[in-house]
């Protein structure tokens, strides 16, 4: 009997431990290019519960936890805590289960009533996106090409691609970028500078064009994370 009991406990150790280190699904959020008019927060529902995100604009929002298993999350102007509650044209984006680390790209929609947004879900798991490593986003109508470092870039309008990290440790390294217009072959400048490498941090960059502006803009948001602490 004092056997069966001892091996009652291990087990129930046993699962406790490995209950603690189930995965923690995060996400960080970006309101890219939002206008001063939009809001600063909005509340994000994950099907059970509402909690209060900021929206910034030049860089990545504090660390969110979200509950496991598919989700599908909405922007609200204001918490709810039942799903009936849910306006019909509320912001979505669909989260795979897979999914345990996510960027949340927010932009602008003003014709929305519930919240003037749309949302994409950006997967950032680590299998896919490594520390040092940066994520180009081309949002533009014109190709992309140059130097990045140790890294060569070439980038199609409207695509997105994961490069290497252009360095091998914390030091700057050289950008040299030019942009091909659509239907038109010759060659523009669009960056020529020096970035500051960071092996810690992965990094989201946006090629983009701002309203009344002729050359894209380049946009770049590290993300750096504190590791996990142990516990004793």
């Amino acid at each position: 009997m004092t056997r069966c009991f001892i091996l009652l406990l291990a087990l129930c150790f046993f699962t406790t431990a490995h209950a603690e280190k189930t995965p923690v699904r995060t996400c960080r959020i970006l309101f890219l290019n939002g206008p001063d008019s939009a809001p600063d927060t909005l509340h994000l529902f994950d099907g059970t519960r509402s909690q209060e995100v900021d929206l910034p604009r030049m860089n990545l929002s504090k660390i969110y936890e979200l509950p496991s298993g598919p989700l599908t999350l909405r922007l609200l102007g204001k918490p709810i805590a039942d799903p009936k509650d849910l306006p019909p044209n509320a912001p979505s984006a669909i989260v795979a289960e897979t999914m345990l680390d996510l960027y949340l790209l927010v932009t602008s929609d003003p014709a929305n009533t519930t919240a003037p947004v749309r949302v994409q879900v950006i997967s950032a798991n680590a299998d896919q996106l490594k520390a040092g490593q940066m994520l180009w986003f081309n949002l533009t109508e014109h190709d992309i090409g140059g130097t990045v470092g140790s890294q060569k870039l070439v980038l199609r309008a409207q695509s997105r691609q994961v490069m290497e990290a252009p360095a091998r440790q914390s030091e700057g390294y050289a950008v040299n970028l030019n942009y091909r217009r659509a239907g038109n072959d010759s060659l523009y400048p669009l960056c020529e500078t020096q970035w500051q490498h960071d092996p810690r941090s992965r990094s989201l960059a946006f090629v983009m064009v701002e309203a009344a502006a002729r050359t894209p803009r380049i946009l770049v948001f590290p993300d750096y994370r504190e590791a996990p602490k142990e516990e004793p």
